[in-house]
C-alpha cells in the first residue's frame, strides 16, 4: 500500500515572518486589540502528537500510521517555548496552559513546568500555569507535574461507558485508566481538576448525565465538568451542524436529575458558563462556542509546537515567531525587545471573532483557506 495523501493543507508552515518595528514602546502590560480585547492567556502546543485518534479530532482514516508528524528538529526547545512565554508574560499574559496534540507525550514535559514554574509577572506575582490532556498517562504523571510547579490540569472524557469511550477515542483505551488518572492528580494536589466532555449529538449524548453523576459520587466539588459544543475545529473532523447538542439542553438535561442554579464567571474572558448544583454537590460548566459566541471576550492567543502564533482557534495562518527566535536581523540575533515588538504589533491589528461571524451566518473565513487542525494547536 503506498502512502496515505491526506487532503488537508498542511497549516505546520502557512505562516507569515512577522515584520519587527523599529520604535515600538516596551511592553507595558496594557496591549490590546483593535477590538479592545487585552491579551492575559497563552496556550502553548507541546507536541503535534496524540495517542488516542478520536474522530471528532483525529480521525484514524486521515491520521494513520502513514501520517508525518512533525520531526524533533522543528519543535521549539523547552528553552524558546519559556523565552517566549516570558515576553508574552512582560505583554499582559497572566496565564499558561500547556496542550497539545497529547502533552503528556512530550519527553520530559515535567522540565518545562518547571521553567515556566519559575516566571514572574512584572508585579513578581507567580503564573498559572495549567495542562489539558487526554488523561492516559496522568496517574503516572501527576506527581513528577505537581512537583514541577504545576498547579491544576484539565483532562478530556467523553463518556462514562466504555464501549462509548473506546469507540470515540478509537484506539481501544478504557476509560477506567482515564479516571484512575483524574484520582491520582486530585489525590496529589493538582486542583481545582476540570473534565471536559465534548458532546456530540447522534455519539454521545447519553452520557451527559451518567458522567455528571459519576462526577459528584467518586470526585466530589473538587472536580468541575464542563461540557463542550462539538466544533468546527480544522478540516478533517467532517463537522456538521446537525452533529452539535446546544449547551442549553445539557443544563435542562442535567437540570431534571441535579437543579441548578447560575454562577457568575469565575474571571473576565472565561469561556464556560458556571452552574452549580443546589444541594452543594459542586458544580458544571458548559463552552457554547457554536450556539453562543464569546469572542468579544476572548484574551487568548495560541503558540504551536513549532512557534508559529495563531490569534483564533478557528484561524487559518500564523505568524512565525520561531523565525524570530531562531532568526539573525542584519547578522544579529533578534533580542527579546525586538520580538516583544512584533507580538505587540501582531496583536495589535488582531480582529479575530469567528464564531461570531458564523453565528451571524456571515462568511467567516475564506473557504479556500483551510482552518488549523485541533491537534496542531490545541484546544
Amino acid at each position: 500500500m503506498g502512502e496515505t495523501i491526506i487532503p488537508l493543507a498542511d497549516l505546520r508552515y502557512a505562516a507569515a515572518l512577522p515584520p519587527v518595528p523599529a520604535d515600538a514602546p516596551a511592553p507595558n502590560g496594557l496591549l490590546s486589540d483593535r477590538l479592545g480585547r487585552a491579551l492575559r492567556d497563552l496556550r502553548i502546543s507541546v507536541t503535534d502528537r496524540c495517542n488516542f485518534r478520536c474522530t471528532y479530532c483525529m480521525p484514524k482514516q486521515l491520521f494513520d500510521a502513514n501520517y508525518k508528524f512533525l520531526p524533533q528538529s522543528s519543535l521549539l526547545s523547552f528553552e524558546e517555548i519559556t523565552r517566549t512565554a516570558r515576553i508574552f508574560v512582560a505583554h499582559g499574559v497572566r496565564k499558561l496552559r500547556l496542550t497539545g496534540g497529547e502533552p503528556l507525550l512530550r519527553k520530559h514535559v515535567e522540565d518545562l513546568v518547571a521553567m515556566l514554574a519559575a516566571l514572574r509577572t512584572p508585579d513578581g506575582e507567580a503564573l498559572d500555569i495549567t495542562l489539558t490532556t487526554n488523561g492516559s498517562v496522568l496517574a503516572r504523571k501527576a506527581q513528577a507535574l505537581k512537583d514541577a510547579g504545576l498547579q491544576r490540569v484539565t483532562v478530556s472524557l467523553d463518556a462514562l461507558d466504555d464501549d462509548t469511550f473506546r469507540r470515540m477515542n478509537d484506539v481501544d483505551f478504557p476509560v477506567a485508566d482515564v479516571l484512575e488518572g483524574i484520582a491520582v492528580a486530585q489525590a496529589v494536589g493538582l486542583a481545582p481538576i476540570k473534565i471536559n466532555m465534548v458532546v456530540k449529538r447522534g455519539t454521545n449524548e447519553g452520557q451527559i448525565v451518567p458522567l455528571a453523576r459519576h462526577v459528584r459520587d467518586r470526585f466530589g466539588p473538587g472536580v468541575v465538568l464542563r461540557f463542550i459544543e462539538y466544533m468546527d475545529v480544522g478540516a478533517s473532523n467532517g463537522w456538521r451542524m446537525d452533529e452539535v447538542l446546544p449547551s442549553a439542553q445539557v443544563v435542562q438535561a442535567i437540570d431534571r436529575v441535579f437543579p441548578l442554579q447560575a454562577l457568575q464567571a469565575s474571571a473576565p474572558g472565561e469561556t464556560a458558563e458556571r452552574w452549580a448544583y443546589r444541594d452543594g454537590g459542586g458544580e458544571i460548566g458548559v463552552i457554547s462556542s457554536v450556539t453562543q459566541a464569546f469572542c468579544q471576550d476572548c484574551n487568548r492567543a495560541r503558540l504551536s509546537t513549532e512557534g508559529k502564533l495563531f490569534l483564533c482557534l478557528f484561524a487559518g495562518r500564523g505568524h512565525d515567531l520561531r523565525a524570530l527566535l531562531r532568526g539573525t536581523l542584519e547578522g544579529q540575533a533578534y533580542s527579546d525587545a525586538q520580538i516583544a515588538a512584533a507580538i505587540g504589533l501582531i496583536w495589535s491589528e488582531r480582529e479575530d471573532r469567528y464564531s461570531e461571524l458564523r453565528a451571524a451566518q456571515s462568511p467567516a473565513a475564506d473557504p479556500a483557506e483551510r482552518r488549523v487542525e485541533m491537534h496542531y494547536i490545541g484546544g
